[in-house]
């Protein structure tokens, strides 16, 4: 893909537990001004030491590698460093505008990154408005209201079986077998759980009855590359389980030491549908202005039609094929090993950059 060698810096967050810290809080985190929430899943979206690894080694087949942590030192090393190009994976911590945060950074130090900027990013962070750009531009997404108050929620006119969800997290942070309502009082005492663990509004939608996939993305315009897509299937979970890709199923049930058989790749699906979900997913893609790559997730309606339910700009890319991780497998489906796939984003934002 290159012809000659890259100084990259590799920016990131890393989870506590991955023995990075010696506190409890992370190094980003003002604990004066605001305090963390107190979930169990309030670094799910940060990733480990072997991913960022993982990463590392990757880019390192071809270029150079200076790793930088999205803390408040990370201004500063970047505009010491002044790589030629940024792959960024962090997550950032506080606030919706967080997974913005390094792109604004490096958008003012004119560095050139991996990734959509930070409009788009703390665009599909916002749940609720990116549901009012897919309805906008007539896009299939479930019927939706989002909830700041516990009076408001008793006031919702939408139609039972509901799902309720913070309104800006990611890798199904707040998101609990709790989170499918069957009647007004579940759903206020779900609303009550996301305004207070998550200090967030809460967006709620009817739930969708049909099959569920997920979308990987490599590329921009009309070069952006649907790949092999990924059905989650439940039908190796308890039979009381809820049918959602909740915390639980995700980090607890589902785990590298006892996978479950949860996903296929490819889809077996006809090709009729294969293209309807392909095209929406595209559509929404360059409708949100998404670049380099992203994962979309899709649940079929009664009538099974494809619906947006969420939008991935930083995909969780788990480099263990033992570990349920939705986008490397598309890849691999589709015939690149992790190294390429790491290296196939990086090419094409270097070439949208005009640096190949």
């Amino acid at each position: 893909m290159f012809n000659f060698r890259l100084n990259v810096a590799l920016t990131f967050n890393v989870k506590p537990e991955s023995q990075t810290f010696l506190e409890e809080v992370p190094p980003n985190l003002n604990t004066q001004q605001t305090q963390p929430q107190k979930s169990i899943d309030t670094y799910a979206e940060w990733d480990t030491w072997d991913t960022i690894n993982a990463v590392k080694h990757a880019i390192e087949c071809f270029h150079n590698v200076t790793l930088v942590e999205a803390d408040h030192s990370a201004f500063t090393k970047l505009k010491e460093i002044n790589p030629d190009i940024v792959f960024n994976i962090a997550e950032g911590f506080n606030g919706v505008s967080r997974e913005a945060q390094i792109p604004s950074i490096l958008d003012m130090l004119q560095l050139p990154y991996t990734g959509s900027d930070p409009l788009t990013l703390a665009t599909c962070l916002d749940k609720a408005r990116t549901k009012e750009i897919l309805s906008y531009y007539k896009i299939p997404n479930a019927k939706f209201i989002l909830v700041d108050s516990l009076e408001q929620a008793k006031e919702i006119n939408l139609n039972f079986p509901l799902i309720v969800k913070p309104i800006s997290e990611g890798s199904s942070k707040g998101i609990f077998s709790s989170s499918f309502v069957k009647d007004q009082k579940d759903l206020i005492k779900e609303v009550e759980r996301i305004l207070i663990e998550y200090n967030q509004a809460a967006l709620v939608e009817e739930f969708l009855p049909g099959r569920e996939f997920t979308v990987a993305i490599i590329g921009n315009g009309s070069e952006a590359e649907v790949l092999p897509i990924v059905e989650i299937s439940y039908n190796e979970f308890p039979k009381d389980f809820i049918p959602i890709y909740s915390y639980e199923a995700k980090w607890i049930l589902d785990t590298k030491e006892n996978p479950l058989d949860v996903f296929s790749c490819p889809a077996k699906i006809d090709s009729a549908l294969e293209k309807k979900i392909s095209e929406t997913v595209l559509r929404t893609y360059n409708v949100l202005r998404c670049k380099d790559w992203s994962r979309i997730d899709v649940r079929l309606d009664a009538n099974n039609e494809p619906n947006i339910i969420e939008v991935n700009p930083l995909p969780g890319i788990l480099p263990n094929p033992e570990e349920n991780s939705c986008f490397p497998k598309a890849a691999r489906t589709k015939g690149l090993n992790y190294d390429e796939m790491i290296n196939k984003v990086l090419y094409v934002a270097a070439k949208r950059y005009n640096l190949i």
